[in-house]
């Protein structure tokens, strides 16, 4: 549980830390799981697509398999390159599509390099290297994936990443230990970690919604929040705390004064609400404006907000402010960096769970009122839809979606380490 301003101090945690993954050719990695289902190229996975989005800062390769597999990275020159290898069996498409968007990456292409070997070569636009790769164990209707990002690097440090590739591979160093591709990795220990407080909706005798089998809101939340906090803790990065730790109640006041009195860097609120449309399905993110993006969102603001009154408690009165240009900079600093946060947790959710058409959305949650601490709603499904309710209580499922959370909170801070140093 958070301290209050009144019990002194900020709340911390014992941490862990993941270095930037550089993946060498010779130094094949694979999920513990699929190890003992490679023993020969039989039993290899065909890979079924491959995709590359990029921009000018960062760019993301998909690679679809119908099996687990094993994975390498290196680098290359003449011309700058990063080829990706993957054992496969066969290749199941003919040509991949083009890159989607304009950026690190400007070209790819992928072949069968020899018996076994699937390469994917994607051809750069400027130095960049792999910030990270992790594999996606297949789930429902979705293939299993190898995702990996890149983002950009100077020539310098991309020069030496070609020689000690080359360097590698010739040493045959196949017994080298490899780098994590754990979530939430990639960033350097920080002196001073930031806080995340998460905030698992409901709780206590408000149940949040439920399912049409009677789980409950407020138990999926409380389950994702708090395996979310201990793969945060791990990286050694953040400190990291929870509004309520069991099944107790807080008003939604309580919540926001929590971080904003612990002075928290960003504020995660997990959710996962009903509507009158089972079709309806899907992750989403959302950041707080007046506005409502469309009726669905204005209904679950509305019922969120109402919980309160629905607990036997009323959400007290604003006191009246001085509408002083500080707190309007403040207020808009504020949603700047609640966007970005919510980009870049939509960014690491996309490859590994359903979401909603256009997934950052805005609405009046209550929980997102704080002027200043950066805030974020996470819709992480529906309990009115069957697949949403079967996905929420699978522990592999909750698995990928808290690797992914943790992928996106560490982004959203890598992102602000960037901008702080160019400035």
């Amino acid at each position: 549980m958070l301290k209050t301003a009144d019990s002194g101090g900020r709340p911390s945690g014992a941490l862990g830390c993941w270095p930037v993954i550089a993946v060498l050719l010779v130094l094949w990695c694979a999920p513990t799981t699929a190890l003992a289902q490679l023993s020969s190229v039989e039993d290899y996975p065909d890979v079924v697509d491959a995709r590359v989005t990029t921009t000018p800062e960062r760019a993301r390769l998909i690679i679809d398999l119908d099996g687990p597999t094993q994975f390498a990275i290196v680098s290359l020159d003449q011309p700058d390159r990063i080829a990706v290898d993957v054992k496969a069996f066969d290749l199941k498409i003919l040509a991949p599509a083009d890159v989607a968007g304009k950026g690190i990456v400007s070209r790819f292409a992928i072949e069968l390099a020899e018996k076994g070997r699937a390469r994917t070569t994607l051809e750069l636009s400027q130095p960049a290297q792999v910030q990270q790769a992790y594999f996606l164990e297949k789930v429902a209707d979705q293939p299993a994936r190898l995702v990996v990002d890149l983002i950009a690097d100077t020539p310098e440090r991309f020069a030496e990443r070609v020689a000690a590739d080359l360097a590698a591979s010739l040493a045959n160093q196949d017994l080298a230990p490899l780098a994590s591709t754990d979530p939430g990795t990639h960033g350097p220990t920080l002196e001073t970690r930031p806080l995340v407080v998460i905030d698992p909706g409901h709780g206590g005798v408000d149940n949040g919604a439920t399912a049409p089998n009677g789980v409950h809101e407020k138990d999926i939340t409380l389950r994702f929040a708090t395996q979310l906090q201990q793969v945060l803790m791990a990286t050694n990065r953040f400190d990291v705390a929870l509004t309520r730790e069991e099944d107790t109640y807080l008003t939604l006041n309580e919540r926001v004064d929590l971080a904003r009195e612990n002075k928290a860097d960003l504020f995660v609120s997990l959710h996962a609400d009903t509507f009158q449309q089972p079709e309806i399905r899907g992750a989403s993110v959302y950041t707080r404006d007046e506005n409502a993006t469309d009726v669905l969102d204005k209904v679950l603001a509305d019922g969120e907000n109402r919980y309160d009154i629905i607990a036997g408690f009323a959400v007290p009165q604003a006191t009246p402010v001085v509408m002083d240009i500080l707190v309007d900079l403040m207020r808009r600093e504020m949603r700047k960096s609640s966007f970005l946060a919510a980009q870049a947790i939509v960014h690491q959710l996309e490859p590994s769970v359903t979401l909603r058409r256009f997934p950052v959305r805005q609405a009046d949650f209550f929980v997102l009122q704080a002027p200043d601490v950066p805030s974020v709603l996470v819709e992480l499904g529906f309990l009115s839809n069957a697949a949403d309710i079967a996905n929420l209580q699978k522990s592999d499922w909750r698995d990928r979606t808290v690797d992914a959370l943790a992928r996106g909170i560490a982004e959203y801070f890598d992102g602000l380490g960037t901008v702080a140093a160019a400035q």
